[in-house]
């Protein structure tokens, strides 16, 4: 085989394992609600899986590295892909709880790692101007999946296929078992040298740290007021948990992740940044949908097609990027561009009212959104691991934890998203509420037209019972859209602030 066919297949390789594991997050998320109805799982259940999702996927990607070096990276992928291709055909059949947990289970534990091994075939076989083709095909599975993700996801629902989700991710597995196959040749270069060792009592820590802090934080939105110390003694034992195992793995001669070496005010940065923007990923993944869907009134296919064609300003945004970043690598001014988008896409999503127009009030800020996150993530990556190329063994344990990171920061996102929406939404329910009363000239009113638009045809009996009914829903309707506007203020303040940081940082330069 040539050289340039070869590199075509590696490249293919990169884009299936990049576009698969944010088709699956990203398909997951926007079809929670139809999954739990197909399933026959509450909210509660679905917060479980998730986090067991997340905790098992941080704790695959802690081990990449180290099945590598003792595997190969083809039999690594190989490996992951079989799993990942078991546990999506475990979720398309399930009808229960226990079969879509495992299903999940074995999709985080063969999948979760499919982003990190992505970057590292990056680095083991591209060199040169190919390494940047590599760097572009990993990016644009990135965008296309998360641009992909929501139609897919409504498209499946609408057609009452929910489980072609699943299917789909399947065929894509085995995708990337073939291009393994063919693209990864397994030689020597393919095992690199022993470095890291795994300690079982460190890597259990880490899993159990992992649920701990996820599955606390969306405890929150049940166990509050209920069990509030409870939840908040877990919390704090999960963070203590993490903290003792990022000390292990500093002190160990040979450690699984060698942070000692990657320890750096840049490093610490990039990981903050990384963090940050993939928590605003899952948070916005899960407020958008339910902002439209049930604050706005609109259909799960019109919903997947504005997010997507939102988010495929993802697909733009990169192509942009690519193209200034070689010749215009200074990060400062995209940084500051990417948070004056985030900042933006918040604003114009807090001016929604119930008569909003998809097209020219949503998809403009979603597309900002993009925006952002195909601005910042890419210079962020730059500039991270910048002072940890030097030593392939560090800068793939940077990748990892990079990732795990990502991971968090997802399910942490969701969490704290799902936190904020019942509360909000509670303390805007309460207050408008109180205006429903007999006494209240406004909700007369309004109850009075709505008796004359319901009335034809109905027995005079059932109108004011109706009219009670649809003002309740307006006014549950109303709570939603609120405490959505409240999360996209947060958004757009959040976003000033890192345009402050951006501009006076001097860390990345």
């Amino acid at each position: 085989m040539s050289k340039a066919s070869s590199n075509r297949l590696v490249c293919s390789t990169i884009f299936v394992l990049a576009l698969t594991e944010f088709l699956q997050s990203g398909m997951t998320a926007f079809a929670a609600a139809p999954i739990m109805g197909e399933v026959a799982i509450g909210p509660e259940e679905f917060s479980l899986i998730a986090a067991v999702y997340a905790s098992l996927a941080i704790l695959a990607i802690s081990l990449q590295r180290w099945w590598v070096e003792r595997v190969g990276g083809q039999r690594f992928i190989q490996a992951g892909a079989v799993v990942c291709v078991a546990g999506a055909l475990v979720c398309a059949s399930s009808r229960s709880f226990s079969s879509f947990l495992l299903g999940r289970a074995l999709m985080a534990l063969g999948g979760g790692a499919f982003f990190t091994a992505s970057r590292m075939i990056i680095q083991h076989r591209l060199a040169g101007p190919a390494r940047f083709v590599g760097i572009r095909c990993l990016a644009t599975g990135l965008a296309v999946g998360i641009a992909a993700a929501p139609w897919l996801a409504a498209t499946a629902v609408a057609q009452s296929h929910w489980s072609a989700m699943y299917l789909l991710l399947a065929a894509l597995s085995t995708v990337v078992f073939v291009l393994a196959t063919l693209a990864l040749d397994g030689g020597p270069r393919d095992v690199p040298q022993r470095r890291s060792a795994a300690q079982p009592w460190q890597q259990l820590l880490l899993l159990g740290a992992s649920f701990g802090l996820l599955y606390a934080l969306q405890r929150l939105y049940y166990d509050f007021y209920s069990n509030t110390v409870a939840v908040l003694l877990v919390l704090a034992g999960a963070l203590a948990a993490l903290a003792l195992y990022l000390h292990a793995q500093h002190r160990h001669a040979e450690p699984l992740l060698r942070v000692r070496e990657m320890w750096s005010p840049r490093f610490l940065a990039g990981l903050a940044l990384f963090g940050f923007a993939y928590l605003v990923l899952g948070a916005n993944n899960y407020v958008v949908p339910v902002l439209l869907q049930r604050a706005l009134g609109f259909g799960w296919q019109t919903v997947g097609l504005i997010e997507a064609l939102g988010l495929g300003a993802a697909l733009l945004t990169w192509d942009v990027m690519s193209r200034l970043l070689p010749r215009y690598p200074s990060p400062g001014k995209f940084l500051v561009t990417g948070f004056l988008a985030l900042a933006a896409s918040g604003a114009l999503l807090t001016q929604l009212n119930t008569g909003a127009d998809l097209w020219r009030h949503v998809l403009p800020a979603l597309a900002l959104n993009s925006v952002f996150l195909l601005t910042v993530l890419p210079v962020s990556a730059m500039q991270t691991f910048r002072g940890v190329e030097h030593d392939e063994s560090v800068f793939s344990h940077a990748q990892q934890l990079k990732n795990m990171m990502g991971q968090a920061g997802i399910a942490m996102g969701i969490a704290l998203a799902t936190i904020g929406q019942q509360w909000r939404g509670a303390v805007h329910y309460e207050v408008l509420a109180a205006q429903v009363s007999l006494y209240n000239p406004q909700f007369t009113a309004l109850v009075q037209h709505l008796q004359q638009a319901l009335g034809s045809g109905l027995p005079a009996s059932a109108a004011p019972r109706l009219a009670l009914a649809q003002a309740a829903q307006m006014v549950a309707q109303q709570a939603t859209l609120q405490a959505g506007m409240d999360h996209f203020a947060l958004v757009a303040v959040l976003g000033v602030a890192g345009m402050l940081v951006a501009a006076t940082q001097r860390v990345f330069r």
